[in-house]
């Protein structure tokens, strides 16, 4: 029989997909975390992975061992909670994987508000533009612009939120004046690496019947760069413009997106007190913080 301390060895391998990167999450030698699971995988009478170029991988049987182990380890939680009580601040590790516009413009602050409220809480913001695996825990939430179909998920919507087309002052003054969409095409256009978008809510240009643009990254924060620095004409999130001044909205309000954030969680955690408030203080931080800063716009 499985012992729980076994168990998050295997979940934290699960998780992470290298003994390394394991042996790093539970501050264990990797030599210590391989031979935990070749004992466990002993006790099975099965492999758990398959080791491949790109890491470990798990075997069927180890994707059936990893529903159970999560279960285990909600009930510890569970315990965890029950004993100590859950009137107190949060405690422990929390991640929230997020598209970086979010994770740039909105969650640093509205998670140090919390962070401040409870000392004992550690946040992780994991910024990449793509999607996460809430079964495999690579977050315990999920801030998405697109609800998801699939899965055993809960998910609520927080709020919405408005893009804009934009260009810096210098731009605008020394390139011809854009009256409408299609004056647009004398203009390099910044925007989303067309064959990287990973959400069909992320594609702006093409809804507005735009062009591919000239200029263009995965990632907000260096299409923001160059806009900034006079490059082109891009759409920006409006919440984003307090923070690039040299901004201006072009063919506002005439063209303006309408997007929303939710916040997606695995449908296991909702028997978990610290996760249900930890929602409830995100949830409401990220419609102050948005309504905040888009009015400052």
């Amino acid at each position: 029989m499985a012992q729980w301390d076994d168990l998050r060895v295997f979940l934290a391998v699960a998780r992470d997909e290298s003994l390394s990167k394991a042996g790093k999450r539970l501050r264990m030698d990797p030599a210590t975390v391989g031979r935990r699971i070749g004992r466990l995988e002993e006790a099975y009478a099965t492999p758990l992975f398959q080791k491949s170029p790109t890491g470990y991988a798990l075997t069927d049987m180890g994707q059936r061992l990893l529903v159970h182990a999560i279960r285990a380890e909600q009930s510890m939680q569970m315990a965890d909670e029950e004993m100590s009580g859950t009137t107190g601040a949060l405690t422990g590790q929390i991640r929230i994987g997020a598209p970086d516009g979010a994770a740039n413009f909105l969650l640093p602050q509205v998670c140090a508000r919390i962070a401040e409220d409870n000392p004992e809480l550690e946040i992780q913001i994991v910024a990449l533009p793509r999607l996460f695996s809430l079964s495999k825990r690579e977050a315990d939430f999920v801030v998405a612009v697109s609800p998801p179909t699939a899965g055993r998920l809960m998910v609520q919507k927080i709020t919405d939120y408005q893009l804009s087309l934009a260009a810096a002052g210098s731009y605008l003054s020394t390139h011809p004046a854009i009256t409408d969409l299609a004056a647009l095409q004398d203009h390099p256009l910044v925007g989303y690496i067309p064959d990287m978008i990973f959400d069909k809510e992320l594609d702006y240009l093409k809804e507005l019947g735009l062009g591919t643009p000239r200029l263009a990254s995965n990632s907000v924060s260096v299409q923001l760069n160059w806009l900034q620095q006079g490059s082109g004409v891009g759409i920006v999130h409006d919440f984003a413009m307090p923070f690039a001044p040299e901004l201006h909205r072009v063919l506002h309000p005439a063209v303006c997106l309408t997007r929303a954030f939710y916040l997606v969680r695995h449908e296991d955690d909702k028997r978990l007190e610290r996760l249900n408030r930890f929602a409830e203080a995100l949830s409401a931080g990220l419609r102050q913080e948005v309504a905040r800063l888009e009015g400052l716009t």
